[in-house]
């Protein structure tokens, strides 16, 4: 259970959860603007081990009940994003919690940052997931922006145990995009020399990519993974008409695909979603609200 301010937590948990979790108070009471819904909420900093032993770094919107949504940035992106800081806004002013944390190797959180990491990515989403479900809270949905749509998408493919699933702009063909950052010659590149450093327009270091890192991006089957969705979870797909950085095709593919899918194209939005903030948001919520009761036959395992 989470703790009054000024206490701390501390617990460990076994194999279900595989993690160990601590809270902090960060500011023990904020008061958004008034609803009928909830009028006080609590935000606390958290940190949660995800199986490869790495402490991720999280903050914690507590409203006034225990339904829980999860937050996952997108690529070279945190927690802070402020797409993700503006739903969790939005969520908790409808009495929503909302949970935001750093991917491994992102933001405050431990870990190597890597370019694919796809996998592991739905693996840290895995261990956030466990962990809230020990405290109880009731997971009513994840959401995701960018590479953390893909993240969402992946783990409701692998454990089918939360109800809704939003997917923000993520990308379905994993194989484009890689030459606006890397070249058009990156194979030739990453096989000579086993990695590529990729730099800013100032020629400054930005991260490394290995051949590992690529060939995991290149080996995550989206085409299959959106099959493997149950069809009793609910996803949505928002992707902006003009995005710049994943191209709209992308959004299709996931209708096409997804069992159980809803699909809606914002005109004129980018990637970033600059102008149509409170379009977004309104969807996104909109869409976790229309779920008879938050109840569902989808429920983490303890």
């Amino acid at each position: 259970m989470l703790q009054p301010a000024g206490k701390r937590l501390e617990e460990s948990f076994g194999p279900a959860a595989a993690c160990v979790s601590r809270f902090s108070p960060l500011f023990p009471f904020m008061s958004p603007e008034k609803s009928p819904e909830c009028s006080v909420v609590r935000e606390q900093r958290a940190t949660i081990s995800n199986k490869h032993g790495e402490t991720l770094a999280g903050l914690l919107h507590q409203a006034c009940s225990k339904n829980l949504v999860i937050l996952c940035h997108g690529f070279r992106a945190t927690k802070d994003d402020s797409i993700l800081v503006d739903l969790a806004s939005a969520l908790t002013r409808e009495g929503i919690s909302a949970f935001q944390f750093d991917f491994a190797g992102n933001g405050e959180s431990e870990g190597q940052f890597q370019y694919g990491n796809y996998r592991r990515e739905a693996d840290d989403l895995c261990s956030v997931v466990s962990y809230f479900t020990e405290q109880k809270y009731n997971i009513i949905g994840l959401v995701g922006h960018s590479k953390g749509g893909n993240a969402v998408l992946l783990y409701g493919s692998m454990y089918h145990d939360i109800p809704v699933l939003i997917n923000i702009s993520g990308r379905f063909a994993l194989e484009r995009g890689i030459d606006g950052r890397l070249g058009k010659n990156f194979m030739q590149s990453i096989k000579k020399d086993g990695y590529i450093d990729v730099r800013n327009r100032k020629g400054e270091f930005e991260y490394r990519v290995t051949e590992e890192s690529l060939k995991d991006r290149l080996s995550t089957d989206t085409l299959d993974s959106s099959r493997s969705i149950s069809k009793e979870c609910r996803v949505l797909t928002i992707h902006g008409s003009k995005d710049e950085i994943v191209p709209v095709e992308d959004a299709l593919m996931f209708a096409a695909n997804i069992p159980n899918h809803e699909l809606h194209i914002i005109v004129e939005a980018n990637h970033r979603y600059t102008g149509h903030e409170k379009e977004l948001t309104t969807l996104v919520l909109d869409f976790i609200k229309s779920q008879p009761d938050f109840s569902s036959s989808l429920r983490p395992k303890l």
